[in-house]
């Protein structure tokens, strides 16, 4: 077998993996209604409508929404499919002064790189609402999608608490890109989820790096199934040495540590 279908294995295997994870922790909503209606602060539209994409009108109608009703914290698209134009819609309401929504949740969805640029632009947006971003299970992001998420990211105006970039298939590259926005703008991320990515050990290394620093109050790491070694809970007990306070819930599941890199983080943990 080739290499190139030995990584896409070894990628779905890893996504399996991360659904057992996912469903452990009761985070999976797969069973969701169609249309789930709307409350006062909350827009639940997960698979709508039930055939084919949103249309112009529908968006239209979305960003005229969020545009009017400051009241709107939650908007749930998930399991759609996102053209572009409708995203920049949507992400332009974002940037209007009257809109107030603090979660988004395109979990599942279809989007384009063009699409994370118009997310990237929402979160620089000064004043910007947005606290929660989920992105999961959104097979075509990659490595590139997040890279151009993390330029809004990295920016001062960005205030995002929970970014859940779970089962993307990305690679230890997005650690690279998140690093760097993140040494940015550290001090606001509390929840990153990476769950059923290729990160590996390099990939947690950069993370480390990012938990090291003193601006850093990043208290929540997901990062189930995601190919990590024993050399992984090296680089995650020297960071927990370095800052042992801030790091709250770190979750290692279905990866191969061995017992060498569970008394690692053992004796971390102990000796604090």
């Amino acid at each position: 077998m080739s290499d190139r279908g030995d990584e896409e294995e070894r990628r779905a295997s890893r996504a399996a993996k991360y659904k057992e994870c996912d469903d452990a922790r009761g985070r999976t909503q797969e069973h969701s209604e169609p249309y789930a209606g709307a409350t006062l602060g909350a827009l639940n539209l997960p698979k709508w409508p039930s055939h084919g994409e949103l249309s112009e009108t529908q968006y239209e109608h979305l960003a005229s929404e969020l545009k009017s009703n400051p009241e709107l914290k939650e908007l749930d698209l998930r399991r759609n499919t996102l053209n572009e134009s409708g995203v920049e819609l949507l992400c332009a309401a974002l940037e209007s002064p009257n809109c107030r929504l603090q979660t988004l949740r395109l979990r599942g969805s279809i989007v384009s790189e063009r699409c994370c640029a118009s997310l990237a632009s929402a979160l620089k947006s000064d004043p910007s609402y947005l606290r929660e971003l989920d992105l999961s299970e959104i097979k075509n992001l990659t490595d590139s999608g997040v890279k151009l998420l993390a330029t809004g990211l990295g920016s001062p105006h960005c205030r995002l608490r929970t970014l859940r970039l779970a089962d993307c298939k990305l690679s230890e590259s997005s650690c690279g890109s998140l690093l760097s926005a993140l040494q940015s703008n550290p001090s606001y991320l509390e929840e990153l989820d990476l769950s059923g990515n290729s990160v590996e050990d390099s990939g947690v290394e950069l993370l480390c790096v990012l938990l090291k620093n003193p601006l850093c109050f990043l208290n929540t790491l997901r990062l189930c199934s995601c190919g990590l070694t024993k050399n992984s809970c090296n680089s995650l007990a020297s960071a927990l040495k370095s800052r042992p306070f801030f790091l709250q819930e770190l979750d290692l599941s279905q990866n191969q540590l061995q017992d060498i890199g569970i008394m690692l983080l053992s004796d971390r943990l102990k000796s604090d």
